[in-house]
């Protein structure tokens, strides 16, 4: 196919061709106006020299015409997984393929779209078709067939935002009057303070239509903690205390319909993130030592510790006679602290105090009481606490960790970590630990005991328990039985490392979950969840993983580190798994916590209808009921035309483009024939206007 094109390149500047354009049209006028013969002729000389000087040139290309270029978009996410719309959207791109490459001089690119999209949080086929048809020009785009459930999530605002003048065709999966029963959230804290109520606001959506209250489960880091009954349609409020800092899981659960599309959707999953607003911590200091700035100084550096200090000021031997209710500016509120605001500390420190008759017995009772409630107690012992006026021998007794023996060591000996100690989270890796024996200042005086409960993690002078740790009820207790840390906090031939231990140990006292000494944790990573066991066993049983779906699997576990076991496992779904070895469980979940492509599931025509007719395009369900059996429209190619379908067919639009092929140049106004016609035309002009003169000398 050859098409011919005038072309033109200027010898001179555009300014200089219109002055001369400007000066030949004032001599032609002044000529015609003084009625001289020969002004056409020298109009036309004039006019032959402005084209030369325009160099005119005739341009034939070789064009080869181009197939129009159509798209089918396959959806390929989630929601398209759901009963019979993965078969009906595999038949209707097999079949429209094969319709279109019969229409003739067409290209077919076939590109999938929302294929993981669920974690970009929705279905993005617009965004698919862009990158797909990025390399094709718009002028050959012929149309776009979109095999859908109709829950797109980038749809343009207008229909210039497609880039293209061609017309989109919408082909819904799915099936009429499909029912579905859904969360939807409304609040959802993301962070918490420890100890208090956070509340969740949500409401469940039926397309059933119906006003029976339904069943509400609610769950906390897997364990049921509250079920209600929500109405369809209306708010609910749910409360959820947060018991521990970092991840709080909590699970929404709603009974599923008989007949609903997916259970998926019947859950939602709300992390919220546990802090705490400020540690109260009751320090209790007996006898004065060396080592009590220590505690105090450890204490109020922390601006997120709220301290309150009770010091006794006079120990039992000194008598002078004072009344003890004249030690003090102001009575000490003791039946406040360790009676009815007790359960507002968070930790209560003994340091070096022994029993003085100070606190009468009961407020021991009412201590045993709070840890045993999930309180946490620190025992700092001095050579006091072996003696019969030690706590050992008061009712705190009941919950101590060790018993004293009634002997001291008194001579120098260097702390160490336990067999225990290298695999319990407080000891493990200390600054300083891992030479032998560790790089630490001595101490000089250690209480003997032998542990009753728990596990020493530091061991003294000959492997003589140092620091024991215990469990009690829903509380814990901590017990060194030593009153010389102070040596390492003033750095005593080089210190050692009290801030990483004490810090360490108080954060295992609140319970915060990087400490704990038996834990069962999952991260994930993309699609991976990293697996890690923490242990004090020598042994550890295989991991069972359940996935949202009910598909169970297994994960080994490996020695990484003393203590710690790990594992990896590549989740095939996204949401909610359950990891548990039979004594812990964790959730994990994949992906965000509520997935937009499963919040509304129920397919639909609606959302597409108004860009597909905006471009002349077509909006239809191709399911015939709850099968995979499809009816797809017949397929035509048209021209240009404002409407590109009716009730029984769709239309591609053909666009005639092509391509260059080769090109020929011939110039006009250089050459031969230019300067031929230029010399006629002035000839002509001299001769007219001399045969002119002629005549009139005659006359």
């Amino acid at each position: 196919m050859n098409q011919f094109n005038l072309s033109f390149a200027p010898m001179l500047p555009s300014a200089v061709l219109i002055g001369f354009g400007v000066l030949a049209l004032v001599v032609v006028a002044l000529g015609f106006l003084a009625r001289r013969r020969g002004t056409v002729l020298r109009a036309l000389g004039l006019a032959l020299l402005l084209l030369a000087l325009t160099n005119p040139s005739l341009v034939r290309e070789d064009r080869a015409g181009l197939k129009d270029v159509v798209a089918i978009v396959v959806d390929q996410s989630g929601s398209q997984t759901i009963g019979e719309r993965a078969a009906q959207t595999r038949k209707a791109s097999e079949d429209l393929q094969k319709q279109i490459n019969a229409l003739g001089n067409v290209e077919v690119r076939v590109i999938d779209g929302g294929r993981g999209d669920e974690d970009a949080d929705g279905t993005r086929l617009f965004s698919a078709l862009n990158a797909g048809l990025a390399d094709v020009p718009p002028e050959r785009i012929g149309g776009v067939f979109m095999v859908t459930d109709g829950l797109v999530d980038d749809i343009p605002a207008k229909v210039e935002a497609l880039g293209f003048k061609a017309p989109l065709h919408a082909l819904i999966t799915g099936h009429e009057g499909e029912r579905d029963r859904r969360i939807e959230l409304i609040e959802a804290p993301r962070f918490g303070i420890v100890g208090k109520d956070q509340t969740i606001e949500l409401k469940v959506l039926d397309t059933a239509a119906r006003d029976d209250p339904v069943v509400l489960k609610v769950r906390r880091d897997g364990a049921p903690i509250a079920t209600m009954f929500a109405k369809p349609g209306e708010r609910v409020r749910v409360p959820v205390r947060i018991e521990h800092g970092g991840q709080n899981v909590v699970e929404l659960e709603v009974e599923a319909l008989p007949d609903e599309l997916t259970a998926v959707n019947n859950k939602a999953v709300v992390t919220i993130e546990g802090v705490r607003d400020k540690l109260k911590v009751l320090l209790v200091s007996g006898e004065p030592h060396s080592g009590e700035r220590m505690w105090r100084n450890l204490l109020k550096s922390d601006a997120n510790v709220d301290l309150v200090h009770f010091t006794i000021l006079r120990p039992p031997e000194k008598q002078d006679g004072t009344p003890i209710n004249e030690l003090s500016l102001i009575a000490f509120p003791t039946a406040d602290l360790f009676g009815r605001k007790i359960k507002e500390f968070d930790l209560i420190v003994f340091d070096r105090y022994s029993n003085q008759s100070v606190l009468p017995l009961v407020y021991f009772d009412n201590i045993v009481r709070y840890v045993r409630e999930g309180g946490a107690l620190m025992l700092a012992a001095g050579p006091d606490f072996s003696g019969p006026d030690g706590l050992y021998f008061s009712p705190l007794g009941r919950i101590a960790p060790a018993r004293p023996d009634g002997d001291l060591t008194e001579r120098p000996f260097r702390a160490a970590i336990s067999k225990d100690g290298e695999k319990h989270p407080v000891t493990r890796g200390l600054p300083g630990a891992e030479q032998t024996p560790p790089a630490w200042s001595e101490w000089f005086r250690q209480v003997n005991a032998q542990v009753t409960r728990g596990s020493s993690v530091l061991d003294g002078a000959d492997h003589k328990p140092l620091l024991v740790l215990s469990r009690e009820g829903k509380g814990r207790v901590a017990l060194l039985l030593s009153d010389q840390m102070w040596l390492w906090a003033r750095g005593f031939e080089g210190g050692g490392p009290h801030l990483d231990l004490l810090r360490r140990l108080a954060h295992w006292l609140m319970k915060e979950p990087e400490l704990e000494e038996e834990a069962l944790r999952a991260t994930v990573r993309g699609r991976k969840i990293e697996i890690e066991r923490q242990s004090l066993k020598a042994d550890n049983p295989p991991v069972k993983i359940t996935a949202p779906s009910g598909v169970e699997a297994t994960a080994t576990l490996k020695p990484a580190e003393p203590g710690l076991w790990r594992a990896s496992f590549d989740a095939p779904e996204l949401g909610l798994y359950r990891l548990t070895d039979g004594a812990l469980s964790v959730l994990a979940n994949v992906g965000p916590d509520n997935p937009r492509e499963f919040q509304e599931v129920v397919s639909t025509p609606d959302r597409l209808r108004p860009l597909a007719e905006a471009t002349g395009g077509t909006v239809r369900r191709i399911g015939e009921g709850a099968s995979a059996e499809i009816a797809l429209p017949r397929l035509v190619a048209m021209r240009e035309s404002p409407i590109y379908g009716g009730s029984d067919y769709a239309a591609i639009k053909r666009n005639g483009a092509s391509e260059v092929k080769g090109v020929g140049v011939t110039p006009l106004a250089i050459g031969l024939a230019g300067l031929l016609a230029l010399l006629g035309s002035v000839v002509a002009a001299w001769l007219y206007e001399g045969r002119g003169r002629g005549r009139t000398t005659d006359a």
